[in-house]
């Protein structure tokens, strides 16, 4: 399997320097093979393969002496990224190439040629980087990315391949159901509700603060790029957080559960919501669901997403009774047909459990916990 392991690394200056002009020789062959595959498509039809972009550069390099400076495979990796862009932008995983831009997030990758030790990662031309290992990874190294954050740290990616392949999916095992929520992020089918820390709220003072000193600050000046560089790291906190407390509520679902049943939710929708769009965002829904889903294919169990229209919060889980109306400011609600009083959140996580085992029964009417898990009228879409 390939796993990935993130580590700070800390370049002297001169190594700074190089990883500079990397970083901008990188990115300036990168926005030229997007101009001129747009324009070469605008007038012939056809875009730009990858090996036509590399082969540019022999030329360039004469006419840019600059481009010789930065490893080689530095720059046929940009290229390789922009055919990956373009790639993906044909399959409708994601919009048209932009070009990128030096005061955002700056990478670089290298393909070959790197050796990580205990307290050294070894990078072409770079030699020895200092490097904080936290944890060597087994295994044969097959790429490392630099990059640079906008509060100016670096970082080294690390991909390393173990040799290992993945476990077989299993489903026998304890089954949960997981609904998420604003209120509590985690509403599971055993009844355990988990807080929403809402990161975002807690810096968002602090936050506006910074953006106030920075919006007062002359443009392209250095006190604009100092305040330009505090306020990322607010925003690199706020990050920071969420995404430690995503991964330990994520590890520990996966750790007692054999098989994960959500929701396939349409964050982009409903961010559209503006009265909701910043807790929506605050909360990291889909990062969470994205990082349930990949530590459950390493562990060998089951992840499933059920439709975002089947009706979790309406139906009761015991008598499968579905009201016509429940608005989301009805918290708790009795079922008019077996007099059962629901918790909203807690009667949605246990039906799309049991819609999940629906599903891994075969997909027609079966039972789960002793009772049927599908009403007779309706239908179901499960995405894997």
């Amino acid at each position: 399997m390939l796993k990935a392991y993130k580590y700070r690394i800390y370049p002297t200056s001169e190594q700074q320097v190089l990883l500079s002009k990397s970083f901008g020789s990188a990115r300036w062959f990168y926005n030229y093979g997007l101009e001129l595959t747009s324009k070469t498509y605008k007038e012939t039809g056809k875009g730009l393969s990858r090996n036509d972009i590399i082969k540019l550069l022999p030329r360039l390099k004469k006419e840019h002496d600059w481009l010789t400076e930065p490893p080689s495979q530095v720059l046929q990796q940009a290229a390789l990224d922009l055919s990956s862009a373009f790639l993906n932008f044909f399959e409708r995983r994601a919009r048209y190439p932009r070009f990128k831009s030096k005061f955002n997030r700056q990478s670089i990758r290298f393909p070959q040629g790197c050796k990580l030790t205990e307290d050294y990662l070894a990078l072409p031309k770079l030699k020895k980087v200092y490097c904080r290992v936290s944890r060597l990874p087994v295994g044969t190294l097959k790429s490392v990315t630099v990059s640079l954050t906008v509060a100016g740290e670096y970082y080294a990616s690390c991909l390393y391949d173990d040799g290992k392949n993945k476990p077989k999916t299993s489903s026998d095992g304890k089954a949960i159901g997981i609904d998420v929520g604003l209120t509590h992020f985690v509403i599971t089918s055993d009844g355990t509700k988990h807080g929403n820390p809402k990161y975002y709220r807690k810096y968002e003072k602090k936050l506006a603060n910074r953006q106030k000193r920075l919006s007062r600050k002359q443009k392209s000046s250095s006190n604009r790029n100092k305040a330009r560089k505090v306020v990322a790291k607010v925003h690199q906190k706020i990050s920071r957080c969420r995404v430690d407390f995503l991964h330990k509520l994520s590890r520990k679902l996966v750790d007692e559960n054999q098989v994960i049943v959500v929701e396939n939710l349409a964050i982009k929708n409903m961010v559209q919501n503006h009265k909701l769009a910043k807790s929506i965002s605050d909360a990291g829904w889909g990062m969470f669901c994205t990082m349930l889903k990949y530590k459950a294919e390493w562990d060998g169990k089951t992840y499933l997403e059920i439709d975002r229209f089947f009706p979790s919060s309406k139906t009761c889980h015991v008598c499968l009774n579905q009201v016509v109306n429940l608005p989301l400011s009805v918290r708790e609600w009795t079922c008019n047909k077996c007099q059962t009083k629901h918790d909203r959140d807690i009667n949605a996580a246990v039906n799309i459990r049991d819609e999940g085992l629906r599903f891994l029964a075969g997909g027609h009417l079966a039972s789960a916990s002793g009772v049927r898990v599908r009403p007779s009228k309706g239908t179901a879409f499960v995405r894997h």
